[in-house]
């Protein structure tokens, strides 16, 4: 990896294919959610549908923007993981996968929470979700970051508070 990569932080900067992801789920969520808020106002005629679009709309594009799209991210870190500077020689993408996905899932999971404070949590149930891979808590914390942020980073506006 070089500075190219990194943010203004010294992060792994989101490339197209989380971007893509991300807002894909955000035009998901608010196509799935206006639908949903249409077909509810629908019940009580022309005005209860525009109303039922528009709140529906809304939800469904905070409940959409979240997601990260698993097969995007999956690929992204197959074909970047080895670049990473946490990377043991010798270790494959395998060793690595579980903490990816880890991270991605676990930024879904604790919204508007900050790494710092999720990740003694993550660590105790590093046992559980580590699958096959063969990394202890304190190198696949690393790749689990990684992930988190770049999911962070691929959101609109400071998703966590955190003023990134």
């Amino acid at each position: 990896m070089n500075e190219r990569d990194l943010d203004k932080k010294g992060r792994p900067e989101a490339k197209g294919a989380a971007k893509g992801a991300v807002a894909g789920g955000v035009a998901g969520g608010v196509a799935g959610g206006a639908a949903a808020g249409a077909l509810a106002g629908g019940l009580t005629g022309p005005a209860g549908a525009a109303i039922g679009a528009a709140v529906g709309a809304v939800a469904g594009a905070v409940a959409g923007k979240r997601k990260a799209d698993p097969v995007a991210e999956d690929a992204y870190w197959r074909d970047n993981y080895a670049s990473r500077p946490y990377v043991q020689s010798g270790a494959t993408y395998d060793d690595y996968s579980p903490a990816y996905r880890y991270g991605a899932e676990s930024y879904d999971k604790y919204p508007g929470r900050q790494w710092d404070e999720v990740e003694p949590e993550l660590g105790r149930n590093w046992g559980t979700a580590r699958g096959r891979s063969s990394l202890e808590w304190d190198h696949a914390k690393h790749a689990t970051r990684d992930a988190w942020h770049r999911i962070e980073r691929a959101l609109p506006g400071d998703a966590d508070k955190d003023g990134r």
